[in-house]
């Protein structure tokens, strides 16, 4: 739904900013998808005087113009056949955006002569369809002056509107909710009825079986002769343009504006074209329509259309016949306003695969009360712009029985919805949607208005009270404590999820594998003992219990190579086996990459994986289990099945917590896998425990259930300024938040001046007691920033 500001304030008598109406919007559940000021767009555009135009020496139909700017004169080559001395013009300069392209203006070359400018026409400022020529403003506009700042222009607002709200399908409807949101009050909507001047020659009627009458059950129209369907005026056109409709022709965008005002679609026949009266029936077999969209189709018996003697000339609440569509030659003309079953409209409108703004709105169920008075506004507007006279009413069938009562309890706001709203603040609100409401019992009795079919019940009148409250008045009322779940996971459950999901997310892939393998590969891995065989293993070969998880990941990546599959990276999170005696089991994450790190490619070289490679995943598995990888203490005492030279472990003090390194050449020959592998081996188990309270022996390792967010931010400095002043004064900026923060880029060059650099940062932010809001975050990134102009005068990029 799309509507313009000054249309809205057309029904609406607020002096509430363009701002203020879109919050308030939202908060009462009309959400605002969009709203496009033209004033933007348009801000770089200045008011031009052509003081001379010559015929361009290359070109018959190009001109060479000599334009005031208000600054000095410029040359613009035009095409446009008004292109003359003395009138005012739109001028865009070198560097404005021009909004029917989304380019940026630049110098250009026409046949050999050089253009400084840019004349626009209406069309290509997005402000009508005007592309026969270059705008011409009133002789007095300032030269030189913004066009902001002489032309008034109009904001379109787009809503998204819930299938309840038919009523909001009309500008007065959201003018309704936010005057009752006290942001304005609504106009009063006059009603002046015409007196037709003769008995209309058309009259209408219902015809239809007993159990097909809700159908149509109001038809009502008018004649009018002697209209002149012309343009409508720029007002009318205004209107329709900026929400996306084409106009068409005066009566044609009667009926359009009516839809999109009041929500109540019409329709006009060529009265010269209707043969006999027109009825609301169901449509015959065999029976087809030729629509106003060219196409026709074949009606159905379940279809309800408006016909004449000779058949069908609309589809009710879809569209109507070509045959009877006006044309600039109709002066005569039938009026339409009619009530149509919102089922059967939409069952037509998707056999027949039609989506209109009369179906989109009937299927949804229009003001059923809302037609006699329709017929009279509509009859008002088409006497004025169109003159002719009208006939008198001609009405079938009788409003629809749609009033009902409903008992309400105040206490119900607070019970239902969790705010205490006083009674007489009820009254209010119920009363500007239009309930009519009154004392009952101990609560109250109302009464919904004729356009609101949705509220059928005591709880849709809660909800109405609490909408229009305000959703920002529910109070945020944490769950009691007793009733929320204990955690199940314990915390090194918890650990090597973390720890999963980080190898995981650095490229490697999880495999699960049999926790025991060949005894002659065990031994590879300083296991194989008697004690470690199996009794009754499932297979002959599969009979020792794995003393790591490294072989069994060897092997796989071995399998992996031999179906051409070379390049990959490996990961699994088990247990391995020291012993056949409980407590001789250790939970480990292990991983392995295998050929090469960086593939073949014409803009870096390619490498094989080597020992820092797996010494970054296993930091990286360190790290996302909670522990602080600069901790721990880095050997060369590795276990045998690592390259001796190319290896390294992790203590904390003389207990090993992991190790690292290229799997040895022996151990790769003997299991027939082709090298260099990498691996790495983290024992989860010897990590420091979480502990209650820190200490200085043994810090708080801090696990977070919260995701991380990354922040990135660039800053120009001085070209002498080091990376190291901006990593740390971003570190310090918030150290409760900020878990690490690191340089992904540098540029230097004549976007950022001369003696400066761009330096753009990654910042890790890690919650821990709950998930930061978006305020927090920018914040934080606030911190950040002042943090890095204090300590290094380095600003934000824009």
């Amino acid at each position: 739904m799309k509507f313009t500001l000054s249309w809205l304030k057309s029904h609406l008598d607020t002096e509430a900013t363009l701002a203020e109406i879109d919050a308030r919007l939202t908060m009462l559940g009309l959400e605002v998808e969009e709203i496009h000021d033209p004033a933007k767009d348009l801000a770089g555009f200045t008011i031009g005087h052509i003081v001379e135009a010559e015929q361009h020496p290359n070109a018959d139909r190009l001109r060479i113009c000599k334009v005031d700017t208000g600054a000095g004169i410029i040359q613009v080559v035009c095409g446009a056949p008004n292109a003359r001395a003395g009138i005012k013009v739109i001028l865009a300069q070198p560097g404005t955006f021009i909004p029917v392209s989304g380019d940026k203006l630049k110098k250009g070359n026409v046949r050999g002569i050089e253009s400084q400018g840019m004349m626009c026409s209406w069309r290509e400022l997005k402000l009508g369809e005007d592309h026969d020529g270059i705008a011409e403003l009133d002789a007095d506009s300032p030269v030189g002056a913004k066009l902001v700042e002489v032309m008034r222009f109009d904001p379109v607002i787009e809503i998204s509107i819930t299938p309840n709200r038919a009523d909001c399908l009309g500008v007065r409807g959201v003018a309704r909710d936010l005057a009752a949101s006290g942001l304005g009050r609504l106009k009063p909507l006059v009603v002046n009825p015409v007196k037709g001047g003769y008995v209309s020659p058309i009259n209408v009627a219902l015809d239809f079986p007993e159990d097909a009458k809700s159908a149509c059950p109001m038809f009502v129209g008018r004649h009018f002769k002697g209209v002149k369907n012309g343009p409508s005026p720029q007002w009318l056109q205004d209107r329709l343009t900026a929400i996306g409709l084409r106009p068409i022709s005066a009566l044609v965008d009667i009926t359009n504006f009516f839809t999109f005002d009041l929500a109540r679609p019409l329709h006009v026949f060529d009265a010269a074209k209707v043969n006999g009266a027109l009825t609301a029936r169901l449509a015959r077999p065999g029976e087809k329509l030729m629509a106003l969209n060219g196409k026709e189709y074949e009606l159905s018996a379940e279809m309800t259309v408006i016909a004449d003697q000779a058949g069908p000339e609309g589809l009710a609440g879809v569209m109507g016949g070509e045959h009877s569509g006006c044309t600039e030659a109709t002066t005569e003309v039938f009026l339409e306003v009619a009530a149509f079953d919102p089922i059967r409209t939409a069952a037509t409108g998707r056999k027949l695969d039609i989506l209109s703004d009369a179906r989109f709105r009937f299927e949804r169920g229009i003001d059923p009360a809302f037609l006699i008075d329709a017929a009279e506004l509509a009859t008002a507007m088409i006497v004025e712009l169109c003159g002719g006279e009208a006939s008198e009413l001609v009405v079938a069938g009788a409003e629809p029985d749609w009033r009902q009562s409903i008992a309400l309890r105040p206490e119900r706001a607070e019970a239902l919805g969790g705010v205490a709203v006083e009674t007489k603040r009820q009254e209010l609100i119920l009363t500007a949607l239009g309930c009519t409401v009154s004392e009952h019992g101990d609560g109250l009795l109302v009464v919904p208005p004729s356009w609101r079919g949705d509220i059928t019940a005591e709880h849709d009148l809660v909800e109405e009270i609490i909408r229009v409250n305000g959703y920002d008045q529910i109070p945020a009322t944490p769950m009691p404590r007793p009733t929320m779940c204990k955690p199940v996971l314990t915390p090194g459950q918890r650990r090597a999820a973390w720890v999963r999901r980080h190898l995981a997310s650095r490229g490697l892939v999880e495999t699960v594998t049999w926790s025991f393998l060949p005894s002659a590969q065990a031994k590879l891995f300083g296991g194989g003992t008697a004690a470690m065989h199996l009794a009754n293993p499932i297979s002959t070969d599969l009979d020792c219990m794995r003393p790591s998880l490294l072989p069994n990941l060897v092997v796989a990546a071995g399998r992996n190579a031999d179906r051409g599959f070379k390049d990959l990276g490996l990961f699994e999170i088990g247990a391995q086996f020291d012993g056949p005696e409980p407590g001789q089991q250790r939970a480990v994450a292990a991983g392995i990459r295998v050929g090469k790190a960086v593939p073949r490619h014409w803009k870096e070289a390619s490498r094989a994986v080597d020992v820092f490679d797996a010494k970054a995943d296993l930091l990286a598995a360190i790290a996302a289990a909670g522990a602080n990888p600069d901790s721990f203490q880095i050997g060369t005492d590795a276990p045998s099945w690592y390259h001796p030279g190319r290896s390294g472990v992790l203590k904390l003090g003389n207990k090993p917590v992991a190790a690292f390194g290229e799997v040895h050449p022996g151990v790769l020959t003997a299991l027939d896998v082709k090298g260099p592998i990498v691996a790495f081996e983290l024992f989860l188990e010897a990590l420091p425990p979480q502990k209650a309270k820190a200490t200085k022996a043994k810090p708080l390792v801090k696990l977070s259930a919260f995701q991380p967010l990354e922040r990135d931010f660039a800053f120009v400095l001085d070209a002498e300024m080091s990376a190291d002043a901006v990593l740390r004064a971003a570190r310090n900026a918030e150290k409760a938040l900020i878990t690490d923060v690191s340089v992904f880029d540098l540029y230097e060059g004549p976007n950022v001046g001369e003696g400066k650099k761009s330096l753009a940062i990654s910042v890790t932010l890690q919650p821990f007691d709950k998930t930061l809001t978006d305020e927090e975050i920018e914040a934080v990134g606030k911190k950040i920033v002042e943090g890095v102009l204090k300590a290094t005068g380095g600003v934000l990029r824009g």
